[in-house]
């Protein structure tokens, strides 16, 4: 999948974001329009035409359920429940649907922001306990590696296609990507992948194995990659540069 070098995975992610949410609007806004039609009673029943099956119903609320948890939202299920039956039924909603949208946005950016403090705090107090380390290098950035062994080829420029056996994992140990798994390296120009690999390589002779510690800052930031990689994760790589394409 090579999810652990590429910078087009950012731009993904936050298009993934933007469906989550057109997602769960849109079946609220189709829920609102729907009570405005012909046919509706007071139970939410309405004519044959007017109702999806069963199982249609409940594939709906897998969809919606699947992206509120991608997401991490939680919802306390009796309100929200409430919510859509109040839609369904006519009954008099607590709000209207711009305010509903107002105050679902504000607990939502509330929620994030502690959320991302609380990654950041702890990506922080891994960077300051693993630079302490016996080996560990940091460069101006606040890159981090380890020479793991020296090779003595040429060091790659920015403007080079490399090719390289890698293993990335979280601080946690959980492995996202390997090429080692795959079973074949990996090619690709400096200058498309994520900040941290673009320094990290540059300093490598061919031949070398190096581990970096890639903070978030030059990963994928306040994005992550979901639901491999979690906002502000520091990533963990061991690699091999193999050589340099020409």
């Amino acid at each position: 999948m090579n999810i652990g070098v590429s910078k087009s995975l950012i731009k993904r992610y936050a298009e993934k974001m933007k469906h989550t949410f057109l997602v769960v609007f849109i079946t609220v806004c189709i829920c609102a329009l729907g009570c405005n039609g012909k046919g509706k009673t007071g139970t939410g029943s309405s004519s044959s035409e007017e109702t999806i099956s069963k199982d249609a119903s409940y594939a709906l609320g897998m969809n919606v359920g699947s992206s509120l948890k991608a997401d991490s939202l939680f919802p306390n299920m009796e309100e929200f429940a409430q919510g859509m039956k109040d839609i369904l039924t006519d009954a008099k909603p607590r709000f209207t649907m711009e305010e509903a949208y107002q105050i679902f946005n504000e607990a939502f950016n509330a929620m994030a922001e502690k959320r991302d403090m609380e990654s950041r705090q702890a990506e922080n107090e891994f960077l300051a306990e693993n630079s302490k380390k016996p080996g560990i290098k940091i460069t101006g950035s606040g890159l981090q590696y380890e020479v793991i062994h020296e090779g003595s080829g040429p060091k790659p420029t920015e403007s080079d296609i490399v090719r390289v056996h890698y293993e990335g994992a979280l601080v946690d140990g959980t492995v996202f990507d390997s090429s080692y798994s795959r079973g074949e390296p990996l090619e690709f120009p400096l200058v498309g992948v994520i900040p941290g690999w673009t320094e990290g390589l540059q300093m490598m002779n061919t031949g070398s194995t190096y581990r970096l510690f890639i903070p978030s800052d030059l990963g994928y930031g306040p994005q992550g990659v979901n639901p491999q990689i979690p906002p502000y994760s520091t990533l963990i790589f061991e690699v091999e540069l193999l050589g340099i394409v020409q």
